[in-house]
C-alpha cells in the first residue's frame, strides 16, 4: 500500500442516524482543498473531485492537471466566463489561471503515468482496508464500463484521495476489507473523504482522523473493518 501520507458492496450494517452534522459535498470539498500541499500538481476525477477546485486558494499555488490537455485550470466557470471550447475531462466548463498551458492529450497521459502529479482525488465504489481502489465497474451485466484515465492516475500519482459517500443506499460500507469489483488500482489509496469521516490508509491499518455528526465509538460499529482513533479525532 501507498504509504506517503500519512463495497463488497454487501458488508457491513445499518448506519445510523443521521446527526445533522455531516459534511455536505461542498464542505467535503473545502476539506479536501484545505489539506493538499502546497505547490502540488494535481488532477481531479470526474463527479465531486472537481467540486475541490472551487475551494483552492492562491496562496496554495496549486496546478490543476486535466487529462484532456491542460495545466493551469482554475475554478468552475461561471456565466460569462464560461466558454465552450475550454472544459475539463468531465465536460464541465472552466477557467484558466495566468500561466495555463495547453498540450496533446497523448502528452497530458504521460505526465501522469511518469509520476508528474503529487496528488488525485478520484471517485470510488469501493475502497479497500489495504489501499486497493474500484471505481470504474460494478461488475454488473448491464452496468457501462468507464474507467477513463483513472489507471493511469491511481498508478502515476504519487498520492490518492478518494472522496465518496460511506454508505450505499442499502446502508452497506463502501470502505471494506477486501473489494469485490473489479480493481483500477493495487495499494494505491492514502486517503478517503465521507461526509462522516477522514480515513487514513496506514500499513498499520485504517485510521480515523476525524468525523463529523458521528462518534467514533458509533463508526466503527457499523463498519466491518477494523478502524484505529487518531489521538486528535473527536
Amino acid at each position: 500500500m501507498n504509504t506517503s501520507t500519512g463495497d463488497r458492496a454487501t458488508e457491513g450494517t445499518a448506519v445510523v442516524t443521521d446527526t445533522g452534522a455531516r459534511l455536505d459535498k461542498f464542505q467535503l470539498a473545502e476539506l479536501v482543498a484545505g489539506d493538499i500541499a502546497p505547490g502540488s500538481y494535481v488532477n481531479l476525477g470526474i463527479g465531486q473531485p472537481t467540486l475541490v477546485s472551487n475551494y483552492l486558494v492562491p496562496d496554495q499555488k496549486i496546478t490543476l492537471h486535466t487529462e484532456n490537455g491542460m495545466l493551469g485550470m482554475g475554478p468552475e466557470a461561471q456565466g460569462s466566463e464560461i466558454d465552450g471550447d475550454l472544459i475539463n475531462a468531465g465536460k464541465i466548463p472552466v477557467t484558466e489561471l495566468p500561466g495555463a498551458a495547453y498540450f496533446h492529450h497523448a502528452d497530458s497521459f504521460s505526465m501522469m503515468r511518469g509520476g508528474h502529479l503529487d496528488v488525485c482525488v478520484l471517485g470510488a465504489f469501493q475502497v479497500s482496508a489495504s489501499g486497493d481502489l474500484a471505481n470504474w465497474h460494478t461488475g454488473a451485466a448491464d452496468a457501462i464500463p468507464a474507467v477513463g484515465g483513472a489507471m493511469d492516475l491511481a498508478t502515476g500519482a504519487k498520492d490518492v484521495y478518494v472522496m465518496m459517500s460511506l454508505f450505499t443506499r442499502e446502508g452497506m460500507s463502501k470502505l471494506v476489507r477486501e473489494c469485490t469489483y473489479p480493481l483500477t488500482g493495487v495499494g494505491c489509496v492514502t486517503r478517503v473523504y465521507t461526509n462522516e469521516a477522514v480515513f487514513l490508509l496506514k500499513e498499520d491499518g485504517v485510521h480515523v482522523r476525524e468525523t463529523h455528526g458521528i462518534r467514533f465509538e458509533e463508526l466503527a460499529a457499523v463498519m466491518d473493518v477494523p478502524l484505529i482513533r487518531d489521538p486528535a479525532c473527536n
